[in-house]
């Protein structure tokens, strides 16, 4: 079709070529938006009322195409709301968010077009696809049922109009928890109310009250600020101001203004009201059509064995906190807002070093370069600093390249907290490997943190926590960039199970306890050494501080989520807090006041995509530590008593059988050709110290 757009409009590049960044304003996105979905619409109708058989080529590979830069064009869209979000910027996604929510509900519901991969399905033709086709089709079909294409009439509206509405509310709930942690600051005039916080968060603290033109600190709830003063702040008060503004986010009991009360009323009812229109007993039934676990009581199960053997580890970690903060620290009362500050000095106590001592060897340089050497290691691949535009001053883009020089794919990396970007950390992708016809379109995948951006002439400095949350990253990362799989309908991001996503990922934190590799990763900031083995050790031997209960926590998080969504009904905001309540009654040794709102800014749920899958990371490390254990089990003793745990073979392996297959073929078959046998569950207590517990 003719295009009525801007030849400037950086989002219509063709599918092959690169987007600038920097180029892109909020006008370009409706407009591109609005063209590609007529383009791809008119693709649709036009395969869907095809004469021919259908075959691959006239069916899947012809929507493909369309359809790619449409959904490149939104990935763009929302990656720049949430890391440059600004009023307008959230206006043009805002406008296209139920355009693309329309869109999508009604190829989920065209009848033609399902009829079309019905008669593929079983065709002749369909058996001489290849296994990842056939796997394609198959999911399309699963998909088409689970998007209400067999609904008719008032049922059918409904659920187009459920779509709509789910999509807008958890959109809202995403902004008001950005909103509310941007809005909360607090100046401190007073220097002595910082003792103990480290030099580092005081000087970007006075910077930040420098740029309003004010004379102090600001302090904010983001976590470069607030994580270190929960841990470091001597100012009990001031600990416990910062501990109820952020455990009150987007509440009731906070700026009312971004009240998250009535979006997760909205969407226990809408979710509840898919599963019912779908003929599923509740949402979670519903969601897990879709993920490697079977069923509810399959994971509430799994949860609550993982708790079981979690808990004596926890009950002595908290009795000997609680034991320490009274006779060292003069708390007999151990207030939540005294656990972290508590935890970090009786870790001091105990192993005589501190997280802040880590920290000035942990510089980003040579972090990166210690990353880019492991996965160069693991996968045979080179990361290379190229001169493409991105969306902020502080982000990176890398080409992935092969030993050859052929490129694979780039990564952006964008690693520092600022205003309007959203909080957390993740990997979100524009564009997945696809062969089309001649040409290749290599995946373009986006790593996303929020670390404290550099001081002066500085570079930044990274905690341990954040180095393990950059490999983290790195695993999903990999994940979208090694594939060899040339449908973009197989990538890791479309077809790997929700529970087995975090697999690759949780995998990569493993090495950041490796000698050899944290010898790599360190190069103090000021007399450029290495990290001593000295400290090493200490680390090591303080690697399962308080896993007890960092373990109960999660199982917390994941059964209050697996709970609110085994009902039949929406829940109002009073039943999802007593649902909560009851969890931590079950599980939980620490519990927080009465007024904290955990839920309203548990962005994971309501605005991420997790609901009824939080399990998901506690079930993916499952497998991430069997996987690991195969490397342990292959590992090289070294000169210095420690060991090399990568084997040639078994980083061949791994590429091959988990990596680069994405999403080919289900996660428990790729486990299985890489493992031998279904994943156990012992390798995760071993690591975590809960194997004896």
């Amino acid at each position: 079709m003719t295009s009525t757009l801007p030849t400037g409009n950086p989002l219509l590049v063709p599918a092959e070529a690169f987007v600038d960044y920097s180029a892109v304003r909020p006008e370009h996105i409706e407009a591109a938006i609005r063209e590609l979905i007529a383009s791809t619409r008119s693709t649709v109708e036009a395969a869907a009322a095809c004469a021919e058989d259908p075959t691959w080529d006239n069916l899947v590979e012809v929507i493909e195409d369309p359809s790619e830069r449409l959904h490149r064009a939104w990935a763009i869209a929302g990656h720049l709301n949430a890391v440059v979000n600004t009023p307008e910027l959230r206006a043009a996604y805002n406008t296209c968010l139920p355009l693309m929510s329309e869109f999508s509900t009604w190829v989920g519901l065209h009848h033609g077009l399902y009829a079309r991969y019905c008669a593929l399905a079983i065709s002749p033709l369909y058996a001489t696809l290849s296994p990842t086709r056939q796997r394609i089709v198959d999911l399309a079909l699963r998909d088409f049922r689970l998007s209400g294409v067999e609904l008719e009439g008032a049922a059918r509206d409904t659920y187009a109009r459920n779509s709509d509405l789910q999509a807008q509310v958890a959109q809202k709930f995403s902004e008001n928890v950005m909103d509310a942690t941007d809005g909360w600051t607090l100046l401190i005039t007073d220097k002595s109310r910082l003792a103990g916080v480290p030099d580092n968060v005081v000087t970007a603290a006075q910077q930040a009250a420098a740029a309003d033109h004010a004379e102090g600190w600001k302090l904010t709830l983001h976590m470069p600020c607030y994580l270190p003063i929960m841990q470091h702040a001597q100012d009990r008060e001031l600990r416990q101001t910062l501990y109820r503004a952020y455990g009150t986010r987007a509440s009731d009991q906070g700026d009312t203004t971004f009240d998250n009360s009535e979006p997760i009323e909205s969407l226990l009812a809408l979710r509840a009201e898919e599963a019912s229109l779908l003929g599923y007993a509740n949402f979670a039934s519903l969601q897990l059509e879709t993920r490697m676990a079977h069923d509810a009581p399959q994971i509430l199960a799994f949860l609550r064995e993982l708790a079981a053997r979690a808990r004596p580890s926890a009950e002595r970690d908290l009795a000997e906190l609680r034991a320490f903060a009274a006779e060292q620290l003069g708390l007999s009362t151990l207030e939540p807002w005294d656990v972290a500050y508590a935890s970090e000095r009786l870790r001091e106590s105990r192993y005589a070093y501190s997280d802040e001592e880590l920290r000035p060897y942990f510089t980003e340089s040579h972090v990166l370069q210690g990353l880019f050497q492991v996965i160069h290691t693991l996968f045979g691949v080179h990361l290379e600093a190229c001169d493409a535009r991105a969306w902020h001053a502080d982000a990176r883009i890398y080409r992935v390249l092969t030993a050859q020089g052929q490129e694979l794919g780039r990564l952006g990396i964008d690693l520092y907290a600022r205003a309007g970007k959203q909080g957390g950390a993740w990997v979100d992708s524009e564009r997945s490997r696809r062969r089309h016809g001649q040409e290749l379109h290599t995946p373009l995948a986006w790593l996303t943190c929020n670390f404290a951006a550099p001081q002066g002439s500085q570079e930044a400095l990274l905690s341990h926590d954040e180095v393990i949350t950059l490999f983290h990253e790195s695993g999903h990362a990999m994940h979208a960039l090694l594939s060899r799989v040339d449908e973009p309908a197989a990538a890791a991001f479309a077809a790997v199970e929700w529970d087995a996503i975090e697999m690759p990922s949780q995998f990569m934190e493993n090495f950041c306890w490796e000698w050899g590799v944290l010898k790599s990763l360190t190069h103090h900031t000021d007399t450029g050494e290495p990290l001593p083995r000295e400290l090493y050790d200490k680390m090591v031997s303080a690697k399962n501080f308080q896993s007890g209960l960092q373990t109960l926590r999660q199982v917390e998080f994941a059964l209050f989520d697996m709970l609110i969504h085994t009902q039949a009904n929406g829940l109002s905001i009073s039943e999802v807090l007593d649902t909560l309540d009851q969890v931590r009654r079950e599980v939980a040794l620490l519990v927080p006041p009465a007024w904290h709102r955990f839920p309203h800014a548990f962005s994971h749920l309501f605005g991420g995509g997790y609901g009824a899958g939080y399990y998901s990371y506690k079930w993916a490390e499952v497998l991430s530590a069997d996987a690991f254990a195969a490397f342990e089990e292959h590992a090289h003793p070294t000169p210095d008593g420690t060991r090399d745990v990568f084997d040639a073979a078994t980083c061949r392996r791994y590429l091959d059988e988990v990596i680069a297959v994405g999403g080919s073929r289900p996660a428990a078959d790729s486990f299985k050709a890489f493992r031998g046998r279904d994943p156990s569950m012992d390798a995760l207590l071993r690591h975590s110290g809960l194997l004896e517990a």
